[in-house]
């Protein structure tokens, strides 16, 4: 028998689908598109744990803030590392959305991707986080699957599928067929190492001591995983390590390359263990439908040139690759209730056995 309860929250809430990645939350509100597109970072006041600000505000903050208020990013290598803090991000996230409805905090339905590698307590964790934010019910997606539904993939078809997922802090890698996974693999390297990569570049070749949002800049308008077909350059400043004082150095789209190799030539090998371990009929599909790129990550200049070359196969990036993971739980969401916990129920089962 239907709750009374449970079905008025229902008429009143949105359902949600939340990415809450390393580098950046997205949340896809039922109807609406995708509402909020803003940094993981909270802004706390160290002496009262006061939050200060939340999201974009608070990335403003990174470097700039005075000795009592320190912006934090209480996720990392796409799990949470406080609790506390990731509660009260997803709270305001949630409030966000729901500030303009007709009753006050109503309790949404929330479809949250997370990292298939991630343990049973990591799990617990993001589950806890989104019920103690106010959630009514919680779904937990694995985003590898997530990124393929909202990539458009055939998923549940007697069709190989190949996507690989590159966020912030994590790389997900899954063959999809029949509505289960095949093949997967996470690893614990992506667009954050890219940038650390940056950082240690710069201080072993320059001397020159740059921040994380300097690294992330340089990677974005000149980095790159294969040769460009006009090499670019760019003027980068920062600390010099020698005298103390500020410098800045013009740094070429090969260097930036170079320092990128490590994290490149990790991916790409994930990509090939993957494949290789795939049924042979299944490669073959691959072959022919080719790997679909998503995350931030994806959007580093030549790698779809770079996996194309190194895995003989067509590798492209999704439609907008950076939403495909909130799409993908939103997609979920809509199923029918007997549909969505079929689907889910198998998915997470053969990524399990």
């Amino acid at each position: 028998m239907l709750n009374p309860l449970s079905v008025l929250l229902g008429l009143f809430s949105h359902d949600i689908s939340v990415d809450l990645g390393t580098a950046t939350t997205l949340v896809m509100v039922q109807g609406q598109g995708i509402v909020i597109n803003e940094p993981s970072i909270v802004a706390i006041d160290k002496k009262s744990k006061r939050v200060m600000a939340i999201g974009a505000e608070a990335k403003e903050m990174i470097g700039r803030t005075p000795g009592n208020i320190v912006a934090v990013r209480p996720l990392r290598d796409g799990v949470i590392s406080d609790f506390e803090i990731t509660e009260k991000m997803l709270r305001h996230f949630i409030n966000k959305v729901h500030e303009r409805t007709r009753i006050p905090s109503p309790r949404p339905r929330i479809a949250v991707g997370v990292p298939s590698g991630v343990t049973e307590v990591e799990r617990r964790a993001v589950q806890d986080a989104a019920m103690r934010a106010g959630a009514r019910e919680v779904y937990l997606i694995e985003e590898p699957v997530a990124a393929a539904i909202g990539a458009g993939l055939p998923i549940t078809e007697s069709v190989g599928s190949m996507v690989v997922d590159i966020g912030g802090g994590t790389t997900e890698v899954a063959v999809l067929s029949l509505g289960g996974i095949v093949v997967s693999r996470s690893m614990r390297i992506a667009g954050d190492e890219m940038d650390e990569q940056i950082v240690q570049y710069c201080r072993q070749k320059y001397n020159l001591l740059i921040g994380e949002r300097t690294a992330e800049r340089a990677k974005i308008a000149i980095g790159s995983a294969f040769p460009l077909p006009e090499e670019q350059s760019m003027t980068i400043r920062g600390r010099n390590l020698i005298t103390g004082l500020p410098d800045s150095v013009e740094i070429s789209s090969i260097e930036i390359r170079e320092a990128l190799s490590g994290p490149v030539s990790a991916i790409v090998d994930t990509i090939k263990s993957a494949i290789d371990e795939t049924p042979p009929e299944l490669v073959a599909d691959l072959m022919e439908q080719g790997i679909a790129l998503a995350g931030g990550g994806s959007l580093l200049q030549g790698l779809p040139e770079r996996l194309s070359d190194e895995t003989r196969m067509r590798v492209y990036r999704a439609d907008d690759p950076v939403t495909c993971v909130v799409k993908g739980g939103a997609k979920v969401l809509e199923l029918p209730d007997g549909q969505r916990a079929m689907l889910l129920s198998a998915l997470r089962g053969t990524l399990r056995r």
